[in-house]
């Protein structure tokens, strides 16, 4: 019997499957002989301590615009009785995220969770990082509007970001002579009891955001993305252009310091973002970037993936 894969994540219609990293891990799933079955982290259950199970449609993929996957009949799932889940679902990473992570932990690793949901629960993008310091440019964390007024007034040009955002959402640059900081802190505090992460603006980023990807601890692959014009992001989702590139000796220590604390966590696939000769994020929730890459070099990212997920089956 073939193995089965269970993909919890957001909907099939909307995504770009020129881009999108959990539509190629399903074609490369699905070439190996995989059963693929689809659920939204909605429709995930627990009853008891025992039992997992998802309410799910079995599918099949195809790189077709418009017409790109097929629905079979839903079925309610046991999830321990699936060989791979792949939580793909994207953040921002609340407690909806969070509670995903814990149920999943009931099936793990019997069921192979990538990446492994307790690890990912205690290594959100923007902490994570944090605990490399020496990798990272100067970086506060903090609710605290007084300590963020001194880290400015030390570093005088500043990214002010949400702690648990993604895709560029709610970063801004604050240069030393703009004076919407203060308003800017009180709009975040007034909208989110969570802390902010506030860092050293890089003016590297300019010549790009690296983003690597790292497979079982390993370098695979990266792209550089550039920022637009007038844009202090880089991220694609708001008009960042990714470019072809290589590693750099600075950006290999990175990778080699890091990814042996990913690979004993069970962080398989995990996308890092260096600007300059700094670290700014480790991205172990749902990573993207490998169909760029592999337009780029042609290295199939969703190949070393699945990879490096059979070698754990």
């Amino acid at each position: 019997m073939s193995r089965v894969c269970a993909v919890q994540m957001d909907p099939l219609g909307p995504i770009n499957i020129d881009g999108d990293s959990s539509f190629a891990l399903m074609l490369e799933a699905q070439a190996r002989g995989y059963t693929l079955y689809h659920y939204l982290v909605r429709h995930l259950s627990m009853r008891g301590k025992e039992r997992v199970y998802a309410k799910a449609h079995p599918v099949a993929v195809r790189r077709e615009k418009g017409n790109h996957f097929t629905f079979g009949a839903p079925e309610t799932i046991d999830l321990a009785a699936v060989d791979v889940v792949l939580m793909r679902q994207d953040p921002p990473f609340d407690m909806a995220y969070i509670t995903a992570t814990h149920v999943l932990e009931h099936v793990h690793p019997k069921t192979l969770v990538v990446n492994d949901p307790a690890h990912v629960r205690n290594a959100p993008e923007k902490l994570f990082v944090t605990h490399f310091p020496h990798l990272m440019p100067p970086t506060l964390i903090t609710s605290d509007a007084a300590e963020i007024l001194e880290f400015r007034k030390e570093f005088k040009d500043i990214i002010v970001k949400p702690l648990f955002g993604n895709g560029g959402a709610g970063v801004f640059r604050v240069k030393p002579d703009d004076e919407n900081l203060t308003a800017l802190i009180e709009m975040f505090t007034q909208s989110s009891r969570e802390p902010l992460m506030i860092q050293r603006y890089e003016p590297a980023v300019r010549q790009g955001d690296k983003r690597i990807i790292l497979v079982d601890g390993k370098a695979e692959g990266a792209i550089n993305r550039v920022p637009a014009a007038g844009e202090a992001r880089a991220n694609m989702h708001v008009g960042g252009t990714a470019v072809k590139t290589t590693l750099t000796k600075r950006e290999q220590e990175i990778c080699e310091t890091i990814g042996p604390e990913l690979k004993k966590r069970g962080q398989i696939f995990v996308g890092i973002d260096v600007i300059g000769d700094w670290l700014t994020e480790i991205n172990v929730t749902s990573p993207t970037g490998i169909q760029e890459v592999k337009r780029f070099d042609g290295t199939d990212l969703a190949k070393s993936i699945w990879d490096a997920i059979e070698r754990r089956l």
